[in-house]
Order: C-alpha cells, then sequence, then structure tokens
C-alpha cells in the first residue's frame, strides 16, 4: 500500500489558497489543520505567485487518449484550491490613490487567474484592536464590490486580541468550510449532469466522469454518493474488457487492471472505516473473481501474477490499518450473497498467505519469460528510457529531440521487453518472505498453529532457495516441531530432507546426523501416498530403500568416512579423534526412536550391600541393524556405574579409559535390530542407603561417536505419534510382563537397621503455664555415634495451630499455643569438649541440635523445655540422625524416630462472685431498671462492704500447691480498697485433683463510677509432686475480674438479732431504715406471723423517714420451738420508687437452744 500515492492512500481534504500578509499565514494554517473536518491551505506570500494556480484548459474535441489522468487527484489536492482567500490591511485600504490601483489591479489578476474554475473568492482585512473601528468603509464597499463578494465573505481579521483572533480565525474556518463544500458540490454536479444527460463520447470518459464525482463527493464527505459512483465507475470498466481497441492488448489490459486496482481501492477503504467489513470482504471477493482469468499474453503473465498478488497484499493491509470510524458512516450498498465468507477471510494472514502464494507464481512465470525471452539481455538500456505516462496504467519512451522531450507510444513487443527487464532488476523472494513473515506471525498470535506452520515452511522454502541455510534452519525446526507433535509422518520427512541439506550447507556434521538418523527412523509409507510425489523435497520418496540410504550415509559420516563439503563456504567438517560426535538423547527427543532405553529393577526395595537384578532394554527402529561397541550404564551413585563391552568385537581403546573401580562386563553380542528388544540383565548393589537411580545409558559406536540416551522406567514409557498408530507386531520390553507394565528405573535401598536407643520420658500430662521438661536419652548398643543430629518437631494433633518450621518471619508467643522454649544438654563422661560443628537452632515449633560423639555404650541426653500457652495436644517428632563410620560421616546416615503424644490441660480454673454483708440489703436504683442479667454487669454500693469470693478448682490430674493469691488493682488506692490485697500463705494449701479453693476478699468502693477496674487476681501455684524436678518451680495464674459498676444505694435495710436464742426467753429483733437520699421517703413496713415466735410489734406500718437520716422497727420475739427457725419475714417497700426490699432466707434463721447453760462453781 506504501506503493500507493500519498493522495490516494489519504481521504480527500479541502484545499484553500492564502495570499498576501505572509505573517498571518501560519496563524491560519495551523488553526484550519486542528478543526474537525480539517482544511488544507497553499500560502502565497505574494500576489505575484499567483501562477502557481493552473489556467483551465479549454475543451477539446480530441478523443480521450486515457481513461484516468494520473495528476488530476494530485493537482486537486494541492494545486487547485476550492477557496482563494487574498488578505489586504487596513492600511492598503487607506492609502494612496495610487495605493489603492494597486491593490485593485492585483484584485483583477486573482478573479483572472481562477476564470472558469468557480473558484470562491475571499476577503480578509487585517486591522489592528486598536484601530478596528477606523476602517475605510467606502474604500471596503468599494472593494467587495471590485471582487464580486458578498458580505459574508469579508472577513475583518484582528490578530493582535486574544479572544477577537480566536472569533476571527473560528469565522475563517466556517466561511472556508461553507464555500469549499459549496464549491465541490458545484463541480461534482457539473460534471454528474453529463453523465446524465450521457454528454460523453466513449466509455472511458464515462469512468472518468464517474472517478470525479466520487472525488468530489469525497471532498464533502458524502461517502455514499462516493461509493455509488465508484461503483459505477468500477462497472463500466468492467465492459472495456474485450470491447476497447484504443490501445494494443497488451497495454490495454495493463491499464484496465491499474484503473480497477485504484478504484477497488478507494470503495475497499471507505466500506472498512465504515465498518462494514463483510461487505468490503464480498466486493474483494468480486474483484478478485472479475480479474482472476484475465492472465493476458503469455509473454507477460507473470504481470498478471503480480497484479494479484498485490491486490491481495493492499487488502491484509486495509483490514489490518482500517479501524471503524463513526464518522465516516457508509450504509451499506451491496448485496450479500448466500455464500458468506469463511472465518479466515476476515483475518488478514488470510490475503498476506495468497498474496505471498500468488508472487510466487509471478516469480515462476518470470523465471519461464525469461528463459524464452532472447532479446533480454544482462541490462536493457532500453528500459530506462519509459516513463509512467500522463494516463493511469499507462507507459511511454521518452525521447529527447532538439531542446524538447517528447513521449512517444509503445509497442506491444517493446513493452514487453520493458516489463522482463523490470522484473530481471528484483528479487521477488524478499517480498515473498516479507508477506509469509506477515501471515506467519499473524496465525501465530491468533493461535493457529496447522496454518502458521504452512506459512512457516513456505518461509523457509525461500530462505533455502536463497542459500540462506542458518534462517531456513530455524523456520524448519519450528514446522518440524509441530508436525512431530501431531504425527504428519510425510510432511515431516519432506522438513526433515530439508534440514538436511541445511546442515550440510552449514557444514553441521552433528546436525547432519540426527536430521538422517531421524529420517531413517520413521515408519515407512505404501504406494498410497504416490499423490505426493511432487512434495518429497530433497530427499526423496519416503520408502524403505530411500531410509536404508539415508542410514548409511549418516553412519559412514559418523565413522569419518564421508565429508559434508559446503559449496558456499567451500570447506569440509569431518568426525574425527579431534571432532568427535556426541548426541544426546532424553524424553523429548526426536531421536528416542532412534534409540531407547528402558531400565527396570527387579525388587522395589534392597538392603545395603544385597544384590539386586537390573534389566537394561534398548531397541531401535533404524532399517538396518546397528552394532553397539560399548554400553555404560551410569546411576546417581557413580560407584555403581558399570560398562557392557561387545564380546564379539576386541577391545577397542575407549575401554581404557575406565575409571578405575568400575566392573565390566561383557555380552556376547549388543546389535540393535530394527524394532526387537535387546535384554541384558546383571546384578547390582549398593552400600549407600537411599535412593538408587540409573541415568544414563551411553552408546559408543565406533572411536568417535557417542549415543547418551537417557534412561526411562518401562511402568512410565510412551509411543511416539509417528509410531502409535502403525501396524507393527508389539514386544514388551522385558520378559517378565509385571515388569514391563510396572518396572522402575530406581529402588531405595534400605537403610541399616540402627542400634542406638532414643528413650523419651516424660512424667505426667503438660499443664498450661509452665514449662515442660522433657529428658531426651541417647544410648549406644552397638553403633558408635558420628555427626548425628537431633531432630525435634511438634505437630498439633488436629491439624493445626503451630507454625511451620520454615516461616521466617517474627514469632509471637502470644499467638502460638505451644512453643519450644529451649534445649540443654549433657556431655558424655569422657567428653569435656563439645564437637567443633555443634549446632543449635530453635524455632517454636522445631529443634535442631548436634550430638556428640559417643562410643558404644555410651549415652547422651538433653533436655527439651516446652511451654504451653494454651491447652491443646501435641504430638513430639524425635529423628536422630547418625553415622556409624567415623571415616566418611556424609555418605551414610542410620536414622531413629520417636514421638510421643502430649495432652496440655489448664492447671487450675478460677471464677469469682460478690456478696453483701450479713443481714444487709441495699436498695439500688440500677436494680430498678429492667435490664437482663445477662447485659448487667456486677453493681456494689457505694461506701458498702462487699465480699468478693476468689474459688479457684483443680482441673488436672496431679495435686496442686497453691502459694499465694492476691488482687492486683489497676485503679487508684483511693478509688476503692481491697482487704487483704494478696497473701502468701503460711503453709502451701494442697489443692487436690477437682478440689475447690475459696477465699474471701473485703471490697470498699470509694467512688461512684460506671465502670470501675476491680484488678487482676494473680494465683502463684506449683505442682504437689516433683519427684525428678521436670517443671519449673512455680507458675503464676492470673485472671482478670470484669468491670462493676458503683452507685450510692437509695435504701439500706439492715436488720440485727442476737445470734441464738432460748426457748421461752424474749430477744430483740430491729430493722434499720438508713435513707441516704436528699429527699423524704415515704415506707411501708409489714412483718409476717410466724407458727415459731410470740411476736410483740406493729405488724404493719407506714413512715416518714428524713433524708440522711434512719429509723428502727423494733419488735420483741419469743421463741416457741427448738433448732433453726425461721424469723418472721419483714417487708419494706420505698413508696417513691415502688421497690421493695426482704432480707434473704439465709439471714433470717436462728438456732434456739432449750435453756441457758449454767456452769457450777468451782
Amino acid at each position: 500500500m506504501e506503493e500507493y500515492p500519498e493522495e490516494l492512500r489519504t481521504p480527500p481534504v479541502a484545499l484553500t489558497c492564502l495570499v498576501g500578509c505572509p505573517e498571518v499565514h501560519p496563524l491560519i494554517t495551523a488553526h484550519l489543520h486542528s478543526q474537525q473536518p480539517p482544511i488544507n491551505a497553499i500560502a502565497l506570500p505574494d500576489f505575484s505567485n499567483i501562477s502557481v494556480i493552473p489556467p483551465k484548459k479549454p475543451p477539446t474535441d480530441t478523443p480521450s487518449a486515457g481513461i484516468i489522468k494520473r495528476d488530476w487527484l494530485s493537482k486537486h489536492r494541492t494545486r487547485i484550491p476550492a477557496v482563494l482567500a487574498a488578505i489586504f490591511t487596513s492600511r492598503d485600504l487607506s492609502a494612496d490613490p495610487a495605493h489603492w490601483l494597486q491593490l485593485c489591479s492585483h484584485l483583477d489578476n486573482l478573479k483572472a487567474s481562477i476564470r472558469g474554475r468557480n473558484i470562491k473568492l475571499v476577503l480578509l482585512i487585517l486591522t489592528n484592536w486598536d484601530n478596528k473601528d477606523d476602517t475605510n468603509e467606502e474604500r471596503i464597499l468599494a472593494l467587495r464590490k471590485r471582487a464580486e463578494v458578498d458580505l459574508k465573505n469579508l472577513i475583518i481579521f484582528v490578530p493582535d486580541h486574544e479572544e477577537e483572533l480566536q472569533k476571527s480565525l473560528n469565522r475563517v474556518w466556517t466561511v472556508f468550510g461553507e464555500l469549499a463544500a459549496t464549491y465541490y458540490r458545484d463541480e461534482g454536479r457539473r460534471v454528474r449532469s453529463r453523465l446524465e444527460k450521457k454528454n460523453y463520447t466513449s466509455i472511458e470518459l464515462y469512468i472518468r466522469y464517474c472517478f470525479k464525482v466520487a472525488i468530489y463527493a469525497e471532498f464533502r464527505r458524502d461517502w455514499l454518493e462516493a461509493l455509488k459512483f465508484y461503483e459505477d465507475a468500477y462497472h463500466g470498466l468492467r465492459e472495456m474488457v474485450g470491447t476497447s481497441t484504443r490501445m494494443p492488448p497488451i497495454q490495454r489490459l495493463v491499464e484496465i487492471k491499474a484503473v480497477a486496482e485504484q478504484l477497488h481501492f478507494k470503495m475497499s477503504t471507505l466500506l472498512l472505516h465504515g465498518g462494514k467489513v463483510l461487505e468490503a470482504i464480498m466486493w474483494f471477493r468480486q474483484h478478485t473473481a472479475n480479474y482472476r482469468k484475465l492472465v493476458g499474453s503469455p509473454e507477460v503473465i507473470f504481470l498478471h501474477w503480480e497484479w494479484l498478488s498485490r491486490q491481495y497484499m493492499v487488502f491484509a493491509q486495509l483490514l489490518e490499518t482500517s479501524s471503524p470510524n463513526d464518522a465516516l458512516y457508509v450504509p451499506s450498498t451491496a448485496s450479500v450473497p448466500e455464500e458468506k465468507p469463511t472465518e479466515w477471510e476476515f483475518y488478514p494472514a488470510y490475503y498476506y498467505q495468497l498474496a505471498a502464494t500468488y508472487m510466487k507464481e509471478k516469480n515462476t512465470c518470470l523465471e519461464f519469460a525469461l528463459s524464452m525471452s532472447v532479446d533480454v539481455g544482462p541490462i536493457d538500456g532500453s528500459a530506462e528510457s519509459v516513463v509512467a505516462s500522463a494516463y493511469l496504467g499507462q507507459y511511454s519512451r521518452l525521447l529527447e529531440h532538439e531542446d524538447t522531450f517528447i513521449m512517444q507510444p509503445l509497442t506491444d513487443e517493446e513493452y514487453t521487453r520493458y516489463a522482463l527487464a523490470e522484473g530481471k532488476r528484483f528479487q521477488d523472494s524478499f517480498e515473498i518472505i516479507a508477506l509469509l513473515k506477515k501471515s506467519f506471525e499473524a496465525y501465530s498470535s491468533s493461535k493457529a498453529e496447522r496454518a502458521a506452520a504452512y506459512c512457516g515452511l513456505q518461509m523457509a522454502r525461500e530462505y533455502f532457495c536463497l542459500n540462506d541455510f542458518s534462517n531456513a534452519k530455524q523456520m524448519f525446526d519450528s514446522v518440524a516441531n509441530l508436525y512431530r507433535r501431531e504425527g504428519w509422518l510425510l510432511s515431516l520427512w519432506e522438513v526433515l530432507g530439508y534440514l538436511q541439506e541445511c546442515s550440510k550447507g552449514m557444514s553441521s556434521a552433528k546436525d547432519f546426523i540426527e536430521y538422517s538418523l531421524e529420517m531413517a527412523s520413521l515408519p515407512e509409507t505404501t504406494s498410497s501416498v504416490e499423490s505426493f510425489a511432487n512434495s518429497w523435497g530433497p530427499a526423496g520418496p519416503a520408502t524403505h530403500s530411500e531410509r536404508e540410504k539415508i542410514h548409511k550415509e549418516a553412519f559412514e559420516v559418523s565413522r569419518g568416512e564421508l565429508k559434508l563439503n559446503s559449496d558456499e563456504q567451500n570447506s569440509a567438517f569431518k568426525v574425527n579423534t579431534d571432532n568427535p560426535l556426541y548426541l544426546e538423547i532424553d524424553l523429548i527427543s526426536p531421536l528416542r526412536a532412534t534409540f531407547i532405553a528402558l531400565v527396570a529393577f527387579h525388587q522395589p526395595t534392597v538392603k545395603p550391600g544385597a544384590p539386586s537384578l537390573i534389566t537394561i532394554s534398548l531397541r531401535s527402529q533404524l532399517p538396518i541393524n546397528v552394532e553397539i561397541d560399548q554400553l555404560e550404564v551410569q546411576f546417581n551413585q557413580s560407584a555403581c556405574n558399570f560398562i557392557i563391552s561387545n564380546g564379539q568385537k576386541p577391545q577397542t581403546g575407549s575401554i581404557s579409559n575406565i575409571q578405575p573401580g568400575h566392573r565390566v562386563e561383557t555380552a556376547p553380542d549388543l546389535v540393535l535390530a530394527a524394532n526387537k528388544w535387546l535384554r541384558l540383565t546383571y546384578e547390582i548393589k549398593s552400600d549407600l542407603s537411599g535412593k538408587l537411580e540409573c541415568i544414563y545409558v551411553i552408546a559408543r559406536i565406533g572411536p568417535n561417536f557417542t549415543i547418551c540416551c537417557r534412561a526411562e522406567s518401562p511402568a512410565s514409557m510412551n509411543d511416539s505419534p509417528l509410531w502409535k498408530f502403525e501396524n507393527l507386531l508389539e514386544t514388551i520390553p522385558i520378559k517378565d510382563p509385571g515388569l514391563a507394565s510396572s518396572g522402575q528405573k530406581a529402588i531405595q535401598v534400605e537403610e541399616p537397621d540402627p542400634q542406638v536407643d532414643l528413650i523419651l520420658g516424660s512424667s505426667g500430662p503438660a499443664l498450661v503455664g509452665e514449662s515442660f521438661i522433657l529428658p531426651v536419652i541417647v544410648s549406644s548398643k552397638g553403633h558408635a555415634v558420628h555427626s548425628g543430629e537431633l531432630k525435634i518437631n511438634l505437630v498439633d494433633t488436629r491439624g493445626g495451630g503451630l507454625l511451620s518450621p520454615r516461616e521466617e518471619e517474627p514469632f509471637s508467643s502470644d499467638n502460638l499455643h505451644v512453643e519450644l522454649v529451649d534445649m540443654s544438654c549433657d556431655t558424655p563422661g569422657d567428653k569435656s569438649e563439645a564437637p567443633p560443628d555443634n549446632i543449635h537452632k530453635i524455632q517454636p515449633s522445631f529443634g535442631l541440635i548436634s550430638v556428640p560423639s559417643l562410643d558404644v555404650g555410651e549415652s547422651w541426653s538433653c533436655k527439651l523445655k516446652i511451654k504451653w500457652n494454651r491447652p491443646k495436644p501435641i504430638m513430639l517428632y524425635v529423628s536422630l540422625g547418625y553415622s556409624p563410620q567415623s571415616d566418611e560421616p556424609s555418605l551414610q546416615k542410620v536414622h531413629v524416630h520417636k514421638n510421643l503424644q502430649i495432652e496440655g490441660k489448664t492447671a487450675v480454673a478460677i471464677n469469682h462472685w460478690y456478696m453483701l454483708p450479713f443481714r444487709q440489703d441495699p436498695l439500688l436504683l440500677s436494680k430498678l431498671k429492667s435490664v437482663s442479667e445477662t447485659d448487667q454487669a456486677p453493681c456494689l454500693a457505694l461506701n458498702e462492704k462487699t465480699m468478693l469470693i476468689i474459688s479457684v478448682k483443680n482441673c488436672s490430674e496431679v495435686p496442686l500447691k497453691l502459694l499465694s493469691m492476691s488482687i492486683e488493682t489497676e485503679e487508684k488506692s483511693s478509688a476503692c480498697t481491697i482487704q487483704p490485697q494478696q497473701e502468701e500463705f503460711r503453709e502451701a494449701i494442697v489443692n487436690m485433683p477437682g478440689e475447690e479453693f475459696k477465699k474471701v476478699f473485703t471490697i470498699f468502693p470509694k467512688v461512684n463510677s460506671s465502670k470501675l477496674k476491680i484488678g487482676t487476681v494473680s494465683l502463684r501455684w506449683e505442682r504437689g509432686e516433683q519427684p525428678h524436678s521436670n517443671t519449673t518451680a512455680s507458675q503464676v495464674m492470673k485472671h482478670r475480674l470484669p468491670d462493676v459498676s458503683v452507685e450510692l444505694p437509695l435504701l439500706v435495710v439492715s436488720s440485727e438479732c442476737p445470734p441464738h436464742a432460748f426457748l421461752g426467753s424474749p430477744f430483740l429483733y430491729s430493722v434499720k431504715i438508713l435513707n441516704q437520699t436528699e429527699m423524704l421517703q415515704e415506707i411501708k413496713c409489714s412483718i409476717s406471723d410466724s407458727q415459731s415466735f410470740v411476736l410483740s410489734g406493729p405488724h404493719s406500718d407506714t413512715m416518714l423517714v428524713l433524708p440522711r437520716s434512719a429509723q428502727v422497727l423494733a419488735y420483741m420475739l419469743v421463741p416457741l420451738g427448738l433448732g433453726s427457725l425461721q424469723l418472721p419475714r419483714v417487708s419494706v417497700t420505698s413508696v417513691r420508687y415502688s421497690a421493695g426490699l426482704q432480707p434473704s432466707t439465709a439471714s433470717s434463721l436462728v438456732f434456739v437452744y432449750p435453756a441457758k447453760p449454767h456452769i457450777g462453781d468451782t
């Protein structure tokens, strides 16, 4: 698309011309370009430059020499303006008569230059802001009349005032836009009237008129009219085919195709930018169908394929670069046929691919035409004088005659020689590669692997034809990967043949042998693929004989008997001692069919030093038997490596390089037949525990050729996609069917039985808060201990709650339920120094400590300190790793594992409650509110004693000793008094399991508060029995008391009576009512009768209690019974608060004795 001129690639933009006053030209042109739609401008600094506008040519009756003039669109885009603006200053209007006459002369010249072209004239008068109102109106009127312009086309332009300048620029753009639209509409109507009146003498003029009307419509942004007339011109052009005799046949067809190409480009651009992708695709399909068969003369048929390739390339670029534009809305005018486009026709990659295909066809036809032509030499000088003619698609010879140049028409024979000479100058391969590369990248980004592979194959062939073997090999390798994965046998054969030739061209013996062995290992093809004879590539047909030929050639190169010559580099690469060949085959290598090695151990586990059988199975799909000189089997433990030599061949020099200590086995023969397993079984033993795995099986063929194959397990072997569906006899790699289906290339060598005891000592459960001491004892019974390490892991038995020991973030003991606090160790009796490599690492749930060297019979111990912050059961895992030998401690390790479940329990449970003084009841205001007991905080009476009872219950399974109890206050001492605040028990109180201990504290609130902090109960305790001191001495448990509210009681009712009474003896029972408010309180009192007492006093009464005073009710009671008797119930009710108080049942009891005791005189 870059070959097209800019005026064709971009939409037409209205053109204006500015003459005079060049100082304002940049302001006006910049503003016109920034608007939508933009307007271009020709800036002429002086009126003498008006001659750049070409004059109107008079009409002639000469027949048209072509269809569309080549520079007509460029002329209207760059040289013929729609509006001409003459710019004068206000000083020019006010000058002397001579200057005025000069101005009128310039104006007359302007009118004369645009006469006949219908160009619109505009007058711009430049004036300053200060002199805006001083303009000579008479001169302006005279200027208008002389210029014959309307008042709206005369603009007063003020450049020195920002606001007025913007208004002036906006008016200039508006006036220019309106006049330009009028100009292009008038021009379009003028040409369209000729079409309507059929005022044309040839079909060429009809096409030209339609093209002009469409261009004028584009200038006006009337996209529908432009598209309609482009279509009319296109259809008219189609009628010219086979009817026009104006030019020789070859050049006539070239001109028709050039015009059709331009018309279709304009239609496609309008449709695509208008969002009509489907219609654009259908138009392109119709366009290519119309001209696909118009190939022209056989001598220049390559021009047809070049033209067709360019159509696809340009349409692909349009699809890539065009995006729907709302401002460019084009209604659909094309009818969509029933056969809708395929999905690929909506992607540019499809068109790039076909463009490359037709360009290759052009290249082929051009080479044939050049080979058949005898007139075109290496350099044809006559072609340099051929230039493009005045009409689109025409060429003429430029001849110099005296001082002038003459355009002479060409004959078809001359044009053919010119076209051949031009085709010879350019190499189409680079353009083909560029097109294929765009298609390849587009298909790859769309995840269309197969289409991308096809384009990559075509691109690689072009590189190959250019002898660019590096790029060709890169693309062929990419394509071959897909063909291998999807099993495309014939296509892979062709690509590998090209890769063979590329490796020859690059003198790479390794690549050549790899590709040759892969080709020789491919499945055989049958005669049913003869239709692919043209696609074999340089390797020829994929027959058995060809595979054998490739096989022999590859091994001749590996033995150094055949050189790879590169004609391009004039060098050779030979496999010899200085340049050995080494191939590596892994699990995804394409050479797995060439050489595959399966290894299977006969047992899953084995004891150290015990022999185990191992079977090595080898298979090859090469067409000729391969004899191996030597096999080397390598393991992850190098001491187990061994070599298998071929008994049919003498020992070669390669065996002399065997490392000392490696064993050598001899096989009767090492010959790999096609699709047959070579099975070799040997004994192997390992003295090291752990995993023993076969890593590689290395085959040496000749002195300089080595194949290293990664070992595979029979259980995990997968067939190649190329061989999966071949009709071959299936054989198993190992005779034992069980091993053939489940055999593994690795075996587990067990550890030797440990002869060291690991003892975990524990006494009783762990209690929350204490540091639990757990002794760990390592005792050597039959093994010495060297380089020992003791690992400790704490794991939650419920699967959560403990952090992983690999976490490196900081830990907080408050967030951990259980943590390992410390590890302390002892040294053996005869070892006074710690080992030099002492390790001591502790994390909350993980610990690692070094164990010193121990001889047989010695022991070593350490103590683990574990702390429980919350009750949780854990599993303690202790692992001891050591080496029985001191010489090689890192090669052999013996492990001992022990575990112990430890239950972490809560030691004690602390509860509390509040009690009022005996026979005293306060009336609190908060008690009168309807608040549920669950939401109501404890409420204490201000300046009244309250009893706090602390209960301690032993929740463990062992006796506990309570050492002290205290309450740590948070408030100031003036807010609340607690007695006793701290008490150390003289003798430790033994609290048995399940037993409850209670302690009474007295609280005396002194301040009125809604949230009084009482404090925290601190209990210090220890285990009752510590025979081995496996825990710390004492622990402290804290229990925070909830906040309470304190308020002044309204009334306080207290009752008094003796602690006991005697039968028949009267005693005084009094009730005291204390009013602590500032108001007079009316109190109703009543007492109930009792069968156990004779009562003397008021049964029901109402009294008034003064503020801050008390009233006492006195009753005389005579007991009538014995034992614990219930006193008569007294009820006190406050009338103001509608609340009553009754003593509790416990406070209304008195014990009655039969009589007073009499003590005799001594």
